[in-house]
């Protein structure tokens, strides 16, 4: 898995289409080619982004799933409601369908958050509130609670 590093802000025109930064382009390189899964994020309005090869490195793993469990498979249903498959066109932008855009009140500042796992796509006022939600010293302590414990190799 290679996610670009980094926040990077872009705009979102009236079709739908995401101009992605030259940076992240480059960051992602031949998987550009690729083509991506978007999915409405697990904890609030925004979409999570992922390259069609971390993508299928997930459904590897949830095919694990028992299926014959009734719970475990309307909840593994709920989450894939809404992904989709998309591609990049000729001008390196990203068509988000119509409906993932309405779902999740993405307008045209858009802030696209490179996580380790995928990437996730935000409107700019939802991403801002969302961290600065969090205070400097709450950052620092789930930082500490985060790191806990773990060698760094240092």
């Amino acid at each position: 898995m290679s996610n670009p590093t980094g926040t990077f802000t872009c705009k979102l025109d009236s079709k739908g289409r995401l101009m992605l930064p030259a940076d992240f382009r480059e960051q992602l390189g031949s998987q550009t080619e690729e083509d991506f899964v978007l999915r409405p994020g697990l904890h609030g309005d925004y979409l999570e982004l992922y390259t069609n090869s971390d993508w299928n490195r997930r459904k590897e793993i949830l095919m694990q799933v028992n299926t014959f469990d009734r719970r475990k498979l309307d909840v593994m249903r709920k989450y894939l409601d809404g992904v989709k498959r998309v591609k990049l066109d000729a001008n390196g932008r990203l068509q988000i369908p119509k409906d993932l855009v309405e779902r999740h009140g993405l307008c045209k500042d858009i802030v696209i958050d490179s996580m380790f796992t995928n990437m996730e796509i935000w409107d700019k006022a939802k991403y801002d509130e969302r961290v600065n939600a969090i205070s400097t010293e709450e950052l620092a302590q789930g930082v500490e609670e985060l790191f806990s414990g773990l060698s760094f190799g240092l």
